[in-house]
């Protein structure tokens, strides 16, 4: 089985699809549109793709392929720990602070900003479609006197020097990721990472209705449905139109999630149920050079 990417080869995705997919063929694409396309074109039977940041948000882009443009549902959640260092070619280490511009994905320069701002301050950025792709860039250009934002793996697999360890604002940085599949998958839930079961809805509400969201609440609320995110999104059809994402901690199941979609769909509302899936979470030692 093929598992496409966000590539290239050393990105936070590749080391969530090694420690989850270690017997299935990695392919790599340069940005998360080719990830998706390639899944519709069949050159794949399953994608992984970065969903939210701890610290940035959602992935706004994945969301709305996810929403507008893929019919396949979630079947598989990965939570990464993220820890960004500053890397340059061995050839400038000495003088990495006069590193002329910084590679990186907007992701990753926005969870730095405080130490771009103490010790670059004033030095370009530049944005790039992931963080590997930073370091590529930053290996096959060493004149330029460039720096990346990556990880450790991205170090290894370009031939960079890693200057600064542990560059990210906050701590506790994660990012999920979610798996995409046109098949079942027979994830292992005796993995030590295994944490339990997610359902995740997408929820259009009725024009013009005074209360509308506290009704879709309510429904979840009084059945007693813990939901660990909501999220709205522009429809895209005009100013003021929204749908919202909801993920609920439970295995979608014969009663409780049906009677929801029942009740909401009685109030007019629009729902889809984009997958029921479970959902892991890598400890820092997973995500470690080995």
């Amino acid at each position: 089985m093929k598992v496409g990417y966000l590539g290239p080869k050393a990105t936070f995705t590749d080391i969530a699809v090694r420690e989850m997919f270690p017997k299935e063929k990695a392919v790599p694409f340069s940005t998360i549109p080719d990830c998706f396309d390639a899944l519709m074109g069949d050159e794949i039977e399953m994608a992984v793709v970065p969903l939210e940041n701890a610290l940035e948000g959602s992935v706004n882009i994945t969301l709305d392929y996810l929403v507008h443009e893929v019919d396949y549902p979630i079947i598989g959640e990965i939570t990464c720990p993220i820890r960004q260092h500053f890397m340059v070619h061995p050839a400038n280490s000495k003088k990495w602070k006069e590193t002329g511009v910084v590679y990186s994905h907007s992701h990753a320069l926005a969870q730095c900003h405080k130490f771009l701002h103490k010790e670059l301050k004033g030095t370009p950025c530049e944005k790039t479609t992931s963080t590997a792709a930073a370091a590529q860039f930053v290996k096959e250009n060493p004149d330029i006197k460039a720096g990346a934002i990556a990880n450790e793996l991205a170090a290894k697999e370009y031939g960079l020097e890693i200057v600064r360890e542990d560059i990210h604002d906050v701590s506790y940085n994660h990012t999920r990721f979610i798996v995409l599949s046109k098949k079942p998958f027979p994830f292992r839930e005796e993995k030590d990472s295994f944490k339990g079961y997610k359902t995740t809805v997408m929820i259009t509400l009725p024009s013009d209705r005074a209360g509308a969201l506290h009704q879709v609440l309510s429904a979840f609320a009084w059945r007693k449905l813990n939901l660990s995110k909501i999220e709205s999104r522009p429809m895209k059809t005009g100013l003021g139109n929204y749908f919202f994402i909801i993920d609920v901690d439970m295995k979608q199941d014969d009663v409780l999630i049906p009677g929801v979609v029942s009740e909401l769909e009685a109030l007019d509302c629009k729902v889809k149920i984009l997958g029921s899936y479970p959902y892991y979470q890598l400890g820092m030692e997973k995500c470690k050079v080995r």
